[in-house]
Order: C-alpha cells, then sequence, then structure tokens
C-alpha cells in the first residue's frame, strides 16, 4: 500500500516557495501505484493534480484534494537508426539532467534547453523551448495515464497540439492525464541552432564549436541573466512573448525603433515581453513581498517568504500596465492554482 500523507506541505515542492498546504499528497514510484492511487476510492470525488518539479506553477491557496507526485525515473535508449536514437525518460528525470546526458551521448537537439528548470514531464505539457529551440521538435510520443480511470494512453506528437508554450495537456485535457515517461528523437547527426540571444558571442570563448560548447554556452547566459530557484525562488519566465499582427508591429517599431522582436512569418512578429516590462520601468519593482527580478524582467521573484496571491497581483500589475502603454496583452506563462 503505497504511502499517503494529509495536510501535507508543498513550500519545499514549488520553485515559488509559497508556503501552502495540500489535503492529501502522494509519491507513487511505479505505474501500479499510480494506477492503485487513482482507483482508490477514497480519492474518488476530490479534485486532482499532477506535480512535477514545481517548477512552472503558482500555488495562491491550499489545495483542496489530491496531489500526485510521480517519481518514475530512467533514461533508456529505445530505438535507433543511422541518423536518430529514440530515447525513453522517465516524468521524475530532471530535465537538465537528461540535457547533460544527451550531450555527454553526442546526441542533438536539446542542447539549447539547457538549464530549464523543471521535470522532463512537464516539457511536453509547457513545450519548454529556449534560444530558438522547442521541445516539440525532438518529441516523438508521451505515456500517460488517465486520471479518471487509470488506463494507459499514448499521445503521437501530432497529437500533442504543441503550439508555442502550449499543449493539449495545458488547454483541452488539463489535469485530465498524468504523463509517467516521454519519448524523444535525437539526432546522431545534429545541426546547431545558433541565431539566437547571445549563443554566438558566448561561443567565442571557446575553441571548438559542438554539443557540449553550446550547452556550456547557454548555462553561462541564462546563469548570468536569471536568479537562481534555490536562492532567490521564482518560476523562470512568467510570461510568454507576445505574438502581434505585422500591422501592429509596424505601429510600435515607428514609435519603439529600439523594441526588441522576432519574425515569425510575414504576417506575426513576436514581441520580447522583458523588453517591453523593462521600458516601462517595472524591472525591480516590488509588491509587497513579490518583485520583479533586477536583471531579467520576465522573471517575477520571492523576496521574503511571499504569499501566491503577492505574486499573482505583482504579475497582474505588470500584465495591465504593459497593455495601458503598448495595447499588448501579456500571457502568463506560469500556471496559477
Amino acid at each position: 500500500m503505497i504511502d499517503t500523507y494529509q495536510n501535507y506541505s508543498l513550500k519545499n515542492l514549488n520553485s515559488f516557495k509559497v508556503d501552502v498546504y495540500t489535503d492529501y499528497y502522494v509519491a507513487p514510484k511505479s505505474l501500479e501505484e499510480i494506477q492503485e492511487v487513482i482507483l482508490n476510492i477514497k480519492y474518488k470525488n476530490i479534485p486532482k493534480l499532477v506535480l512535477g518539479g514545481g517548477s512552472n506553477m503558482l500555488f495562491t491557496s491550499n489545495f483542496k484534494g489530491l496531489i500526485i507526485h510521480p517519481q518514475i525515473k530512467g533514461i533508456s535508449i529505445e530505438a535507433e537508426t543511422e541518423d536518430n536514437v529514440i530515447v525513453k525518460v522517465g516524468a521524475a528525470e530532471i530535465w537538465d539532467r537528461f540535457v547533460n546526458w544527451a550531450v555527454n551521448h553526442n546526441l542533438g537537439g536539446i542542447e539549447n534547453l539547457s538549464l530549464i528548470p523543471g521535470s522532463v514531464g512537464a516539457s511536453p505539457v509547457q513545450n519548454i523551448g529556449a534560444y530558438g529551440v522547442e521541445v516539440k521538435d525532438t518529441i516523438y510520443k508521451v505515456n500517460t495515464i488517465e486520471l479518471s480511470t487509470g488506463k494507459p494512453r499514448v499521445f503521437s506528437d501530432k497529437m500533442c497540439k504543441f503550439n508555442y508554450r502550449n499543449s493539449i495537456f495545458k488547454n483541452e485535457l488539463k489535469n485530465q492525464y498524468l504523463i509517467s515517461s516521454v519519448y524523444f528523437r535525437l539526432s546522431k547527426k545534429p545541426s546547431y541552432i545558433l541565431d539566437y540571444g547571445n549563443i554566438q558571442k558566448e561561443l567565442k570563448n571557446f575553441k571548438n564549436l559542438n554539443l557540449k560548447t553550446i550547452r556550456e554556452s547557454v548555462i553561462n547566459i541564462r546563469e548570468a541573466k536569471l536568479p537562481d530557484p534555490e536562492l532567490t525562488p521564482n518560476a523562470g519566465s512568467f510570461f510568454k512573448n507576445p505574438v502581434v499582427s505585422h500591422k501592429k508591429y509596424q505601429e510600435l517599431i515607428n514609435k519603439y525603433p529600439d523594441m526588441v522582436s522576432y519574425p515569425i512569418d510575414k504576417n506575426h512578429v513576436k514581441l520580447a515581453a522583458g523588453w517591453l516590462i523593462d521600458h516601462i520601468g517595472l524591472k525591480g519593482k516590488s509588491l509587497g513581498q513579490a518583485g520583479v527580478h533586477k536583471n531579467q524582467a520576465l522573471v517575477l521573484v520571492n523576496l521574503d517568504n511571499a504569499s501566491g496571491i503577492e505574486i499573482l497581483e505583482l504579475a497582474k500589475l505588470v500584465r495591465d500596465t504593459v497593455f495601458s502603454n503598448f495595447d499588448v496583452s501579456l500571457d502568463f506563462e506560469v500556471n496559477i492554482y
């Protein structure tokens, strides 16, 4: 029988370190234990939430239900061709450890996603991305268990409906499936994506160009501008970079020639949310014990035992101020509970 904990603290299980509790908490170590929990009549009619690394969520109150915190780990090569390998990874593996494993095995595709916090199981939910790469480009399929029935279901990459920082697991099927493992297609003959951010500039510090130096460059860039969640509690980028029409972009660039942006296609342009927030003077802004990070305006931080409500109120202030100044809507990347 799997251990169940009542009135369990989640403070050390969310990267904002918000001090909240859940009615029930379990940490199943196998598919059988997950199904045991799901099929337990005790939990049949109460809310359930799957917790991964806790790095992309903000709790604004105690959770009235059951937190399931899967502990399924393991990395294994399942298939191989001349050009690619299929790698199965347990949902509880730490994402950056998997990236390090891939780079050390000279397998390309996710090196630009180095140092992103969280677990492998959360990567398809968010369709995590950085420096010109999105995880959807490497995901082959996703193994899940339906929370209402305990039945396994496999989602192909197309079934996941990936979009910018989005997937079917974040929308239509939100809180309906537990991801147990993810299959990735990694390349034995990787092509490098280096034209985003400061990667090329950072690479000048290395003699050779390879997966390891790209990973080191990304880590150096991220560590220079992003706070360590262990020292300054945060959830990484709180806001998505907004996508606007080319017409709207022209209006803005005429008014703000130094605005940072990234072309998507002939009709749409992605704006740098961090630039928008910084430009209106909110970098370093605080509200109660919540703050906008002094070096990266996309990141909200817990300055000293902030509540989830304080952090959310600051996020709303940033969102509303950006809209009133630029007529551009910012969406939250972080999940709010």
